[in-house]
């Protein structure tokens, strides 16, 4: 029969594993989110070159199974004399895997907005760097942001994965206490609970964002 209150003991624990996963969780985002609006420019840039670049980035870690970047990058970097601890490792492969999937979203976004828009803009001799931070970007956020938010909840979802490069993360820890406690039901129905807890924050974030961005839309509306 099920026992949570065994599981009270353990809490500081869990609470440990809940702020490695939330932490590894917001740099990874932050790092894709920049990368792949990087990635995304090229990709839209016109030049042959940087399209070509980006399109190499995103075939390759869209196309290499994640629990093979993160064995390469802990276990395999340190025999070429490259040694990054745990954390920064699982942070640096989301990033640049996830990097991949937020390029293309933003690209599509990017990809959707009215072609006579950007010209207006450049005819009253705005710079292209202007153009693109003040009117493309915002706009293909309009409507990119809600995919975004299902790209973030994934990553957050991945982090498990880096229990196995020794981060003690929510499923590392969680594994620990099951095997000390012998309840794995209890264990991982609050495992269930954290993880919960972390995606319907950041759901929470990404609606307030999208709101916030189409908010001249509503009004017009």
């Amino acid at each position: 029969m099920a026992d949570f209150s065994s599981m009270m003991e353990y809490f500081p624990e869990f609470w440990e594993g809940f702020l490695m996963t939330a932490e590894v969780s917001i740099y990874s985002i932050m790092g894709s989110f920049i990368l792949g609006t990087i990635v995304a420019l090229m990709r839209v840039s016109g030049q042959f070159f940087m399209d070509r670049l980006a399109r190499i980035y995103i075939d390759l870690f869209r196309n290499i199974p994640f629990i093979v970047l993160v064995f390469f990058g802990f276990y395999g970097l340190p025999e070429v004399g490259v040694y990054i601890d745990a954390f920064w490792t699982g942070v640096l492969v989301l990033s640049f895997a996830v990097g991949a999937y937020v390029a293309e979203t933003l690209r599509a976004g990017i990809m959707n907005i009215d072609k006579g828009i950007i010209e207006a803009a450049q005819s009253f001799g705005f710079s292209k760097i202007k153009v693109y931070r003040k009117i493309i970007l915002p706009i293909a956020l309009t409507t990119s942001v809600r995919p975004l938010g299902s790209v973030f909840i994934n990553l957050i979802l991945t982090t498990s994965i880096l229990s196995t490069i020794t981060l003690n993360e929510l499923t590392s820890v969680s594994k620990i206490i099951a095997s000390e406690t012998f309840r794995p039901f209890e264990v991982y129905v609050f495992i269930v609970f954290f993880y919960g807890v972390l995606t319907f924050i950041l759901s929470g974030l990404i609606t307030k964002w999208h709101v916030r961005l189409n908010r001249f839309a509503s009004e017009g509306a």
